[in-house]
């Protein structure tokens, strides 16, 4: 939550329309041109009133002086109460105030107007700040009066822009706060269309006032009704819970599966008899069969807290992800990913990890005695969706609600990582763990880091059980090769958008 607001007037507190357009057509029709259709006017809602006739109308600088000095004529007595407050704007203000944030209004509309209309709907008490453009002419760029209004709002203390937002409906707004190098939110219940706010690179896009107010309040709630005890149980239970029934649900398949063995008097694909048909052990594809029926036990268990957690976290989410994101991000989490999965295994090789540890080499050895398909049946599909499910879906969720960004990924990748119980195993689900993480904050959609997860294990399976991860590419250039293209993707994905 950040503590400075800075907002725009029209389109974003208050619908201007009837009497900025009236006033617009009353100066020119001053000027000899006449335009009945005040529908036609909506783009002089909120940039500069002088910039806007030269656009539209071709006017020269002083044609569009005197078009400015007509509309004021009209504005400054009648127009400027020719307003409405959008729903909920007093309601949304009282409550910032009541959280401590320091609210501004930062407008293109002279100061002098603006004080008035805030007088008018009873809002100005709410403001510690007010700035405009000034009556000759002078600070109408935004990222002028952004920076005025900043300048006032810290006074003598450092100005921290990092703390702050910029609220408004069009793309001036955004590209002002940009050029004065702070965050922007962009409205479209407002006269900015979603495209214009897109095409001009909003850091975060709202759609009502509603969301506006949860955007810029989110996380607070839940920070308050929830006791240290009760965060720690809320990140840990499921994760017990996982783990146990998992283990409960690999026995019980064990179990059953040793009980169908010594029925059975022949070998087969689960099981190997002796000549006299007596079970003496199961294969390594019926231990993925017990691996598989863990995992979806284990996932049964957490089901229904995973899908509350979700419907949070999406409701969330979407606040920060209306825009969307270019196909060229998605392409740098691919190489990305595949940088990290090939370039790591590679280097646990060579610098020799896999084969000091005796415990790796136990479980290795467990996960590709199955057959191909169902190998990657289990750890390729199964295995991460229920983790993912646990991980990202319920601790990472719990984490993001009472943490900063950057920390929640970093403590729930190191959950991830000890979960995994041997060295390089959880050395490498800690790296891996922390660029999914990424992912899912990034692009906020659940499905992603499922994707990925699935891609990195397929892959990673694939290299193993084909020879491939002993072939004559493990050596050190090939791995400095990938692990370079896992950096400079990831540095490409974070420069298009910065989250952390």
């Amino acid at each position: 939550m950040k503590k400075y607001l800075l907002f725009d007037l029209d389109g974003t507190l208050t619908d201007p329309k009837q009497g900025i357009c009236t006033c617009v057509q009353y100066a020119l029709s001053s000027m000899g041109i006449e335009e009945p259709d005040l529908d036609k006017l909506e783009p002089f809602i909120g940039p500069p009133l002088k910039d806007s006739f030269m656009k539209y109308y071709h006017m020269s600088e002083e044609q569009a002086d005197a078009a400015v000095a007509k509309y004021r004529e009209r504005f400054q007595d009648k127009g400027l109460f020719e307003n409405k407050m959008y729903p909920g704007i007093s309601e949304m203000l009282q409550t910032f105030m009541s959280k401590g944030m320091f609210l501004a209004v930062a407008s293109s509309k002279p100061t002098v107007f603006v004080e008035r209309i805030l007088e008018h709907f009873n809002i100005k008490r709410f403001f510690r700040v007010v700035v405009g453009s000034e009556l000759d002419g002078t600070r109408v760029n935004k990222d002028e009066v952004v920076e005025e209004a900043l300048r006032q709002l810290f006074g003598d203390q450092p100005v921290d822009k990092s703390q702050v937002y910029m609220i408004g409906d069009r793309s001036f707004d955004v590209e002002g706060a940009r050029r004065a190098g702070v965050e922007s939110v962009g409205v479209t219940y407002g006269y900015g269309s979603m495209e214009e706010l897109k095409e001009a690179k909003a850091d975060y896009i709202v759609r009502s006032v509603e969301e506006l107010q949860k955007f810029l309040l989110r996380g607070t709630e839940e920070q308050r009704k929830l006791t240290p005890f009760q965060r720690v149980w809320q990140l840990f239970f499921p994760l017990l819970l996982f783990v146990l029934v998992k283990a409960v649900g690999v026995n019980v398949m064990g179990l059953l599966l040793q009980t169908i063995g010594q029925t059975i008097p022949v070998g087969s694909f689960l099981f190997v008899h002796d000549e006299a048909g007596q079970l003496i052990a199961m294969t390594g594809n019926a231990g993925t069969l017990m691996q598989i029926a863990g995992f979806a036990a284990g996932l049964a268990a957490v089901w229904k807290i995973s899908r509350r957690t979700l419907s949070k976290a999406a409701d969330s989410m979407k606040l920060l992800h209306i825009k969307g994101d270019p196909a060229k991000c998605y392409l740098f989490l691919g190489m990305a990913i595949v940088g990290a999965v090939i370039g790591l295994n590679l280097l646990f090789s060579l610098s020799g990890m896999m084969d000091n540890s005796e415990v790796y080499q136990a479980v290795a050895e467990d996960q590709y005695s199955a057959v191909m398909w169902l190998g990657l049946l289990c750890f390729g599909f199964v295995t991460p969706y229920a983790e993912e499910v646990l991980f990202r879906g319920i601790i990472y969720n719990c984490l993001r609600r009472t943490m900063k960004v950057k920390v929640s990924i970093f403590i729930c990748a190191m959950i991830f990582g000890m979960y995994h119980m041997n060295t390089v195993q959880s050395f490498y689900a800690f790296l891996i763990g922390c660029i999914i993480a990424y992912a899912y904050e990034y692009f906020g959609d659940f499905r992603i880091p499922v994707v990925i997860h699935m891609i990195a294990n397929v892959l990673a399976y694939c290299l193993t059980y084909t020879s491939l991860a002993v072939s004559g590419l493990v050596c050190w250039p090939v791995c400095i090769a990938f692990l370079a293209v896992m950096a400079v993707s990831l540095f490409l994905l974070h420069r298009e958008k910065n989250i952390l």
